[in-house]
């Protein structure tokens, strides 16, 4: 079985927990998620099974997206709502003309320092295991991609929901503690649902339960996606069947194996390549000096 299944992780669970029920349901060890997601957070989870899991990194690179309540008045030692509350700062009402203002700081290339209670390792270790041994251990700050962040709701007096879409690597928990520092009263984040992992939506996501019925009515692969939904974005090469053995080897393909004229295509491209309408892995047109033609490197292969 390979491919990818879009999970809806519900809160509670670790995303290992999510992996462990997948490998026992389907009785199969060559399981992968993409992109960690908190244990009380909720939303699109990616999952790739077989040989699909060499694609893992490809999903992880892609584009996020986010809803979260921020709470404003709370400062907490993790930035959420579980943690040790650090301040406290009464707030009646959010000023949200001046939290656009606020939120506008934050669209771009910005840096942002992870929470210290984060599973980003340094020297080996996990930030959060310094933390909890009471270590003090410096941490960068990184820089990440906001790609829009937008009021959608907030209420009377110091709640306020974010539509966030970013990078990899971004932490929400940090854009919400860093607009309430912003705001001079302090902020955590408050609830946390990914609702896009690019390009899989989490309107198209499967339950643990619906997985669990298909797995008992033997209609699991009606859930199971193929490996190139991946890579839609990218062109299409199609190579003759008389070159797949070279391919399937990692050989460079020259024209004589491919369908298409790839002098057409852009040196460097990276491209989707198939053999008659099979998906087989991901390559990049290169241009060799030399021999003045261009030829395709293969990348990766997911067969």
């Amino acid at each position: 079985m390979n491919g990818v299944i879009n999970v809806l992780k519900p809160p509670g669970m670790t995303s290992h927990d999510v992996i462990y029920f997948i490998r026992k349901k389907l009785k199969m060890k060559k399981v992968g998620h993409t992109g960690t997601l908190d244990p009380e957070a909720a939303g699109v989870l990616p999952i790739c099974l077989g040989k699909a899991t060499k694609a893992v990194q490809y999903i992880t690179d892609k584009r996020k997206k986010y809803r979260t309540t921020v709470k404003f008045g709370i400062e907490t030692e993790t930035y959420d709502k579980y943690g040790q509350v650090t301040a406290e700062n009464p707030v009646d009402n959010i000023d949200i003309e001046k939290l656009k203002l606020v939120l506008n700081k934050f669209k771009g290339s910005i840096k942002q320092l992870p929470p210290i209670y984060s599973a980003i390792k340094i020297e080996g270790k996990k930030l959060y295991q310094y933390a909890l041994a009471g270590e003090e251990v410096e941490i960068k700050e990184r820089e990440v991609e906001i790609y829009s962040i937008d009021i959608v709701d907030y209420n009377d007096k110091d709640e306020v929901v974010l539509d966030i879409e970013c990078s990899k690597g971004t932490y929400i928990r940090s854009i919400c503690h860093d607009v309430g520092k912003e705001m001079g009263c302090g902020a955590c984040m408050w609830q946390l649902i990914r609702t896009a992992s690019t390009p899989f939506e989490i309107s198209e996501a499967y339950t643990l339960e619906e997985i669990d019925k298909a797995v008992l009515d033997g209609t699991i692969d009606n859930l199971l996606m193929s490996t190139d939904i991946i890579f839609k974005e990218l062109p299409i090469v199609k190579l003759k069947t008389t070159a797949r053995n070279a391919a399937l080897s990692g050989s460079p393909i020259y024209p004589k194996g491919i369908v298409e004229n790839i002098e057409l295509m852009e040196a460097d491209a990276n491209t989707a390549i198939y053999i008659e309408n099979e998906f087989i892995g991901i390559g990049t047109v290169i241009y060799s000096c030399e021999e003045n033609r261009k030829y395709l490197k293969i990348d990766k292969i997911f067969i």
